[in-house]
């Protein structure tokens, strides 16, 4: 008993010479005096991609040098990307809990489960899907098909809506309607008031995508290796584009134009009005799919591959414009902020790198596969590790 006293001791002292705070799903506690709930603004991150058309673009800043601030451990890891809106960081688990935590302090404000079970060992379904936080509410689908709505200050369930298969994309925001899709092969749209469903679309396989929304249409994609165009007023398909593979990887859009990397070992730049391809892109012989979604600029795509390597392709032509190599495969979908990209890759790593030479200017080591993609937003950066323990980390720049 005496050597545990001593090593908390001893982890206290550390924490506190490090200047990183520490803290677990078991230790902490609610905030004394709690953040207030504000709504998403230009300087949040509040969905996958950060936004409708998914370009993965922060709309804040980072410091030049990115201090961790602290980290907060989880049972069984992330996988997928978290939210910041205001105060509040918004963190999907493993183990099946939906942890809204104080972006300052990193200290627990509330968690919800996914089921409503007060036995600890009973399984609750995962949290694979990003978060996407509205004024009032969290949105996040789970890997038993139920699509949640949690209020955003009481931690709560709102309402819940039940496809018949894990939900693996975030949704997207349309007025009051919210899109998300599912491994029953449908595409559904939900009030975003009441959960009641406004219409499904039914394609030929699993939906793994976040769609993608721009001009009144959302864009979906899957295992059916067909790329669809659905009307979000009428919930009717407007086109139907064969990729010949089947996609993991959500689409990004500019104007008329549509980027994903496939299955295939390519990325694709489509006119989704005129079906047409503007142009495809595949480094030489390789074959290594894309799980990682792109992130666009207006003139560069960046995207990761199960290669090892981080794709810089000049928007419009499609050609490279440079490659950073990692140890192990990036499925990980990269996050922009002003002249560097962050993304994470499976060798452990979160690394940075700057968009204009294409070379390492952060690198942070996690000890285990990061997956997720980093969500940047109020000046700091958060990402989780997968695993047995996996920790959810922040960066930014530490008070004076």
């Amino acid at each position: 008993m005496r050597s545990r006293y001593m090593i908390y001791f001893l982890m206290a002292f550390l924490s506190v010479i490090c200047g990183t705070v520490q803290t677990s799903a078991e230790e902490n506690t609610p905030a004394v005096a709690k953040p207030a709930v504000v709504k998403p603004s230009k300087t949040s991150w509040d969905s996958f991609r950060n936004g409708a058309q998914q370009r993965g673009v922060a709309g804040s800043t980072l410091p030049e040098k990115l201090e961790l601030l602290w980290t907060y451990d989880t049972e069984f890891g992330v996988s997928g990307t978290s939210a910041i809106v205001g105060n509040h960081v918004y963190v999907p688990t493993i183990d099946g809990l939906l942890l809204c935590l104080n972006r300052e302090t990193g200290s627990l404000i509330w968690k919800y489960r996914s089921i409503e079970s007060e036995d600890p060992k009973a399984f609750a379904p995962g949290f694979k899907a990003a978060p996407l936080i509205t004024d009032e509410l969290a949105l996040v689908g789970d890997e038993d098909g139920v699509f949640h709505a949690v209020n955003r200050t009481t931690g709560k369930k709102v309402w819940s809506f039940a496809s018949e298969a894990e939900i693996a994309g975030g949704a997207n925001l349309s007025g009051d309607k919210v899109i998300f899709g599912s491994h029953d092969s449908h595409l559904y749209c939900v009030n975003l008031t009441d959960g009641q469903l406004v219409w499904k679309f039914q394609t030929q396989d699993r939906v793994n995508c976040a769609p993608a929304i721009a001009d009144g249409h959302t864009f979906i994609s899957g295992c059916d290796e067909h790329l669809r165009v659905i009307s979000i007023a009428e919930g009717k398909q407007i086109a139907d584009i064969p990729l010949n593979s089947f996609l993991i990887a959500s689409p990004a859009v500019w104007d008329n134009i549509l980027y994903v990397g496939t299955y295939g070992s390519e990325v694709v730049a489509l006119d989704w009005k005129t079906t047409e391809y503007a142009w495809k892109y595949r480094d030489g012989d390789q074959d290594f799919p894309y799980h990682s979604s792109a992130a666009i600029t207006e003139k560069l795509l960046i995207v990761g591959s199960r290669d090892k390597e981080l794709h810089c392709i000049d928007r419009s032509t499609g050609k490279v414009v440079w490659k950073f190599r990692t140890r192990a495969g990036i499925d990980s979908s990269p996050a922009i902020v002003g002249n560097r990209v962050f993304f994470g890759s499976s060798d452990g790593n979160l690394y940075g790198v700057s968009i204009e030479t294409g070379q390492e200017v952060f690198i942070h080591n996690a000890g285990r596969d990061i997956t997720a993609g980093p969500a940047i937003g109020e000046n700091v950066l958060v990402v989780g590790a997968e695993g047995n323990r996996g920790k959810i980390y922040c960066f930014g720049k530490k008070s004076e």
